[in-house]
C-alpha cells in the first residue's frame, strides 16, 4: 500500500477512558462552536464508491484508508450505519481499511454476519494506553475473529507489561505521546520497554511520535507538534521481525 487517506464516514464521539481526556476531535470541534458529542454521519460515508466522470472510482486500487479517525467505528449511535459500511469494505477488497477502537467489547455483536473469521483487507487495533486499559482490552481483542490485529498505545500514559497476552496474534504494536498544549508525560523509557517485549514475542514495533512533553533519561524536553513524528524516526528503533536477518 503506497496511498492512504482518511475515510471518517461519521464523526462524533463519546470519551471512554484516560486516553480521551485530551482528545484531538473534541479540541478541534471546539474551536468551531461544534458538539464534538454528537455522532453524526458525514458527506464522506460513501467515499471508497465513488467514481468520477470516466467511470473510475475516486479512492483507487492499493489505497490504505484510515477509517474513522473522528470517531469510533463501534459506537452504539452507528449501529444503523455499520452494515452499509462493512458492505463498501467487502465491495472494495482491493483496498485496506485500518480501524482503531477503544470498544474492543463492542466488536463481537457489531461484526457482519458472513464474517467468518475476518477479512483479508480489514486491520482491526485496539487502543490501550495504560496498564489498566491493557489488562481490560488486550484479552477481548485476542479472542476475536479477526485476521489482522493491532494495538495502539498513544496517548502512551505509562509503562505497560503486555507479557501475559502478547503473541504472534498481533501484527504490530504503535506507540505514540501525546500532542496538544495540555499534553501528559511521555517517558522514553516506556516507549523502549514495550519495544523490548515486542522483540521477545515476535511482534512489529513502530514509534509513531513522542508527543509534546517527553522525558528522555531523566531530561525533560518540549516537543513542537511539527517535530514530534520527525523525533520519534530519528529515534530509529521501530522494529519489524520480518526484516530480521536468519541465523
Amino acid at each position: 500500500m503506497s496511498r492512504a487517506e482518511m475515510w471518517n464516514l461519521w464523526h462524533g464521539c463519546h470519551k471512554k477512558s484516560e486516553g480521551c481526556q485530551n482528545c484531538y476531535v473534541y479540541r478541534r470541534d471546539e474551536q468551531y462552536g461544534i458538539d464534538a458529542s454528537h455522532v453524526r454521519k458525514t458527506a464522506a460515508f460513501s467515499l471508497p464508491l465513488r467514481r468520477n466522470r470516466q467511470g473510475l472510482y475516486t479512492v483507487p486500487s492499493g489505497t490504505l484508508l484510515y477509517t474513522c479517525f473522528t470517531s469510533d467505528f463501534f459506537l452504539e449511535e452507528a449501529d444503523a450505519w455499520r452494515r452499509d459500511a462493512w458492505e463498501m469494505m467487502a465491495k472494495r477488497s482491493d483496498l485496506a481499511f485500518f480501524i482503531v477502537t477503544k470498544r474492543p467489547e463492542r466488536i463481537a455483536q457489531c461484526l457482519p454476519p458472513d464474517w467468518g473469521e475476518g477479512a483479508d483487507n480489514v486491520t482491526i487495533c485496539c487502543t490501550m494506553e495504560n496498564q489498566r486499559r491493557a489488562d481490560e482490552r488486550l484479552p477481548l481483542l485476542r479472542s476475536l475473529p479477526l485476521r489482522h490485529k493491532a494495538i495502539i498505545c498513544e496517548p502512551l500514559l505509562g509503562a505497560i507489561d503486555f507479557r501475559k497476552g502478547l503473541g504472534s496474534w498481533c501484527e504490530k504494536v504503535i506507540v505514540g505521546g501525546e500532542s496538544g498544549k495540555n499534553a501528559r508525560l511521555c517517558d522514553y523509557t516506556w516507549v523502549l520497554q514495550i519495544r523490548e517485549q515486542c522483540q521477545d514475542f515476535g511482534v512489529a514495533f513502530r514509534f509513531k511520535q513522542t508527543g509534546a512533553y517527553f522525558r528522555k533519561s531523566g531530561r525533560f524536553y518540549r516537543i513542537e507538534r511539527r517535530h514530534q513524528h520527525e523525533q520519534a524516526r530519528l529515534a530509529a528503533i521501530d522494529w519489524d521481525p520480518c526484516l530480521e536477518p536468519e541465523g
